[in-house]
């Protein structure tokens, strides 16, 4: 791996701002999924090595929520600079340990880093409240504080920027951090951690522990003393952990699994739908929560619009991300390119077409092709099931209650999209849309300055916008009396 600073590539976890291996040596070995080079290894910690980031994050606690907010906001500012400096490198590890191409690793830095941006300020406008008193001598006020101790695990999709998204919050508010990432992506964690240690984030506030998921999620949920869990990732692993935390009461932010529609209207500009549904479709390999799972298109308009999609597709160059000119690098493992196979053989035994692609690409490995299903029913699994890759399922419609109904006969609600030139027809769609999120003639949902979240068995709270810090704060009502002449 070729850095410029090769100290960003950690193999320790940061536990009490120490560096620290397993105490039996035992490790994780991480493998590049564009050609299966191993890349690295990282320390398989368990329930002792959580207990200890619990500890120094418990004791660091006090320290960091009595700074002022602007102390904070400087911290973070730093931290941000420090992560633009060094983003080729970031890109870099990103790319090699999660396969995307390094345009859009670079991309998902800097959507990371607005998220930091955004709660630096954030973090200074955490207001309390005073209350017009219904007694005589007596006045009601709220203040905001810090929940406490912290945990977030994070997904292998984004590995840098669901860190940023949830740690920028929670330091913001005063909280301390522990972070579990993906054993698939946990270096670019760790590259954070060293960055958030030379802005300044104090020792303790920020842990990176890697090792057996299962394990050490339970011991961050079993343990009183953590306040808060985030979580990104699937809806089944997202029900577990709502159950295993039941006992200790914590808050909880939950943004799980997708089934995103894209419905295409007869008076929607299709370049522009064409273009929003290769944004949203192929990113990443299909690998998002907020991928295109289903497009919804009106008969009038559904012939151009394969058409003019399977053009575009074919202009997709399959490939190891660090190579020039790749746009779409490997999935993530053997059995997500089984998966792929399996949702088009079903969907193809259903009635569906192939319109492109439908196998694992002629590169073998971990590369499958990007591909267009046409003829799409809802007794199809590309219909009902999350397919997180590049296939792009698409399917008729003729009226308006029919799209919609199509669109919200799923258990998820995440994110879903529109495109029509019609005000009428844009406000109707969005509002009925049973989901979190809708994108009107657009795909770019993210940001920092915005809510993030799902309904349904998407998920629960927000990340993102003013409503993102909520979660890590509580609310104390205070009634002083005696104010009687």
């Amino acid at each position: 791996m070729q850095l410029k600073d090769s100290s960003l590539f950690k193999q320790q976890c940061l536990i009490g701002g120490q560096w620290i291996s397993a105490d039996n040596g035992a490790t994780i070995t991480v493998t590049n999924p564009a050609d299966g080079a191993v890349i690295g290894a990282v320390p398989k910690l368990g329930k002792k090595e959580t207990a200890m980031a619990i500890d120094s994050a418990e004791k660091a606690w006090p320290l960091w929520k009595n700074l002022r907010p602007l102390q904070r906001s400087d911290i973070l500012r730093r931290w941000h600079s420090l992560i633009a400096e060094n983003i080729d490198d970031l890109a870099m590890i990103m790319t090699m340990e999660q396969g995307k191409p390094l345009t859009e690793a670079k991309g998902e830095i800097m959507l990371g880093m607005s998220y930091i941006t955004w709660y630096a300020e954030e973090g200074r406008r955490v207001y309390g409240e005073t209350i017009p008193s219904p007694w005589a001598g007596r006045q009601p006020m709220t203040i905001r504080q810090p929940v406490g101790v912290t945990a977030a695990i994070t997904p292998w999709n984004f590995p840098m920027s669901m860190i940023a998204r949830k740690a920028s919050p929670a330091l913001a508010a005063g909280c301390p951090m522990i972070i579990k990432p993906a054993g698939k992506t946990p270096f670019s964690a760790l590259a954070m951690a060293e960055l958030g240690q030379r802005a300044g984030v104090p020792d303790g506030i920020i842990s990176v522990i890697t090792g057996d998921a299962s394990v050490i999620g339970d011991a961050l949920c079993a343990n009183p003393r953590v306040r808060k869990l985030s979580f990104t990732g699937s809806t089944e692993v997202g029900k577990k952990l709502m159950a295993s935390c039941a006992t200790t009461v914590k808050k909880l932010s939950m943004e799980l699994g997708g089934n995103a529609p894209m419905i295409i209207c007869s008076d929607a500009d299709i370049g522009q739908a064409v273009a929003g549904a290769m944004g949203c479709k192929f990113r990443n390999a299909g690998q998002t929560c907020i991928c295109v799972n289903r497009i919804i298109v009106h008969d009038d308009v559904h012939d151009q619009f394969v058409t003019m999609l399977a053009e575009k597709t074919k202009g997709i160059v399959v490939g190891n991300g660090l190579e020039a000119g790749v746009t779409q690098g490997p999935m993530i493992n053997p059995s997500a390119v089984a998966s792929m196979q399996a949702f088009v053989d079903d969907a193809v035994a259903k009635g569906a077409k192939v319109i492109l692609g439908g196998k694992p690409d002629v590169k073998g490995g971990l590369f499958y092709q990007p591909t267009i299903l046409t003829g799409v029913t809802p007794e199809m699994r590309v219909f009902r099931e999350e397919i997180f890759g590049p296939i792009a399922p698409i399917m008729r419609f003729k009226i308006e209650e029919e799209a919609l109904a199509l669109a919200n006969d799923t258990e998820y609600g995440l994110a879903s999209y529109v495109y029509t030139r019609d005000l009428g027809s844009f406000y109707r769609i969005a509002e009925a849309l049973d989901y979190g999120m809708v994108g009107v003639n657009e795909v770019a949902l993210a940001s920092g300055e915005v809510p993030f979240g799902g309904v349904k068995h998407s998920g629960l709270g927000r990340e993102g916008g003013r409503q993102g810090i909520e979660d890590y704060l509580e609310t104390k009502y205070i009634l002083l009396g005696g104010l009687s002449a």
